[in-house]
Order: C-alpha cells, then sequence, then structure tokens
C-alpha cells in the first residue's frame, strides 16, 4: 500500500474510505458497514466523513461500523464554514464526536471556505488542537490563492487540503498540486472516479481493457500515480472496496499514463477549483 507523509512525519496510507452519500439508507446499512470494515481489513484505514453528510450519518455510521477498531484508523471529519468560528467550531467537533463515538479525530477539516475569517478559523483548529480533540487539522475545497493567505495568517500546521482531482477535473495540476508539493502539503483527492461517471467512459475503458483493469482501478490509479495525493473512493458493497484495494498495486507504464493523457488532457491553463 502507497503511504504519504503528512506534515511533522506521520504515515498515512495513500488510499483512504470515502463516506460521502453513506449511511442514509437503512437497507444499505449493512452493506456499508461490511464494505467499512472489508476496507479496514485491507489496509485502507483512513476514513473520511463529514458532518454534512446525510446531517451526521455518515458519522454516525462509521461510529457503528468501526467503534471496535478505532485505535487502527486515521479519522477525518470536515466542519461546515458556518461552524469554523471561535464561538462555533468547539461545539461542532463535540457532535462530530459523539456521533463517531470516539474521543478525538485524527484530522478535521473546513469543509470549504465561508464568511469566517481563516485567520479565526486558524485559532479555533488550534484551541482544539491544544485541547487533544484534533490531532491535525487542515482545509477543503481551498484554491491556490486562498492557501497562500492561510499560510500568510498563520495556517503553516494545515496538514492536507482535500480537493476534487480526477482524470475529468485536471485544472489543479497547473497550480494548486504544485504549490502544495512546495509547500509539503499533501491534496487528499474526493471523488476520484467522479462520483462513478468516469467508468462508462470509453476511452477509459479501452486504456482499462489494454492493462487488464477495471475503469475504476485504472482511474484510481492515475490519481494514486502523484506521491503526495490520497485518494478517498467511497464503496458501499465489499466487492467494490476491494475493487479499489486492488488499484493501489497497479502500476500504469509511462505508455498507459501517456494514452491517459491524451484521452484526458488537461485545461490549456489554470482554472478556479472546481468543487461538487
Amino acid at each position: 500500500m502507497k503511504t504519504v507523509i503528512l506534515p511533522g512525519g506521520e504515515t498515512v496510507p495513500g488510499l483512504g474510505q470515502g463516506t460521502w452519500m453513506m449511511g442514509e439508507r437503512r437497507d444499505r446499512r449493512e452493506a456499508e458497514i461490511a464494505a467499512l470494515r472489508t476496507g479496514v481489513d485491507l489496509g485502507m484505514t483512513l476514513i473520511d466523513t463529514a458532518e454534512m453528510y446525510g446531517d451526521g450519518a455518515s458519522e454516525m455510521l462509521v461510529g457503528d461500523a468501526l467503534g471496535g477498531v478505532r485505535d487502527q484508523l486515521f479519522l477525518v471529519s470536515k466542519a461546515y464554514p458556518q461552524n469554523a468560528s471561535r464561538k462555533r467550531l468547539a461545539a461542532a467537533c463535540e457532535a462530530s464526536l459523539d456521533r463517531l463515538k470516539t474521543d478525538r479525530l485524527d484530522l478535521y477539516l473546513l469543509h470549504w471556505r465561508g464568511s469566517v475569517p481563516l485567520a479565526e478559523t486558524v485559532e479555533a483548529m488550534e484551541a482544539l488542537r491544544n485541547a487533544g480533540k484534533i490531532r491535525h487539522w487542515g482545509v477543503s475545497n481551498l484554491d491556490h490563492d486562498d492557501m497562500e493567505e492561510l499560510l500568510a495568517v498563520g495556517g503553516r500546521e494545515c496538514a492536507t487540503d482535500q480537493i476534487l482531482y480526477n482524470l475529468t477535473r485536471r485544472g489543479p495540476e497547473h497550480d494548486l498540486l504544485p504549490w502544495l508539493e512546495r509547500h509539503d502539503i499533501p491534496c487528499m483527492a474526493y471523488s476520484p472516479v467522479e462520483q462513478g461517471r468516469l467508468l462508462a467512459d470509453p476511452a477509459l475503458g479501452r486504456i482499462a481493457g489494454t492493462i487488464g483493469a477495471t475503469p475504476a482501478q485504472v482511474a484510481l490509479a492515475w490519481v494514486l500515480r502523484r506521491k503526495d495525493v490520497i485518494a478517498i473512493p467511497k464503496a458501499g458493497s465489499v466487492a467494490h472496496v476491494q475493487e479499489n484495494r486492488a488499484a493501489a498495486d497497479l502500476d500504469l507504464s509511462s505508455d498507459d499514463l501517456a494514452a491517459l493523457d491524451a484521452a484526458f488532457p488537461r485545461p490549456a491553463g489554470p482554472r478556479p477549483l472546481e468543487m461538487l
């Protein structure tokens, strides 16, 4: 399993598990719990969730599924931007901890930028870290200029920027990803298969066929090719988790990468960071 080093030296799996849209349907609950547990058994111990996902339902699913193996996990959650203030972040964090049935988060992220000044969010995050409620903090959906501002207002302890990055969303390669690499801040890529939409792409299917892999595995392996990028695909079944895990062992050749570049060219220049 590929690993990624966080600022400060801690090592985390390069392939984790996302939970967006999980925990929202009772008829899928058993399958989703089995999927999460299987992923952990396969080494995908970085689990990403958020208070926004199902209004806390995703966090509760994770807490129920993985409470018995909490110490094996690197647990990530995210706060709404309106909760990222001095007055509200501590309460939002406590609510997430309650739903997750744990006493600390390994990583707590600002979900996207809102009206709360970044300097205030940094202060609130550092207070939670000093209190032992979180071990690391970071951001999500912040673009190049936002990250420049974050560091300027004291955010040098930022551990990651979680962004939309996949074969069809390559804009960050121009400015944001090189900036993060220069500052030793790993990127966490959400929706690395574009919420499944990539899987129907005929060009990706042809390339996957020549490699002897599935389209999802090729798309994930392409994201994982960068040493400083963590991928967090969602999988709601054991079979899907097993398919994703195999992607971490798939090495794309230079010819494979050239074919993917031709099929999914990056934009000619920088563009605003995209979000889902």
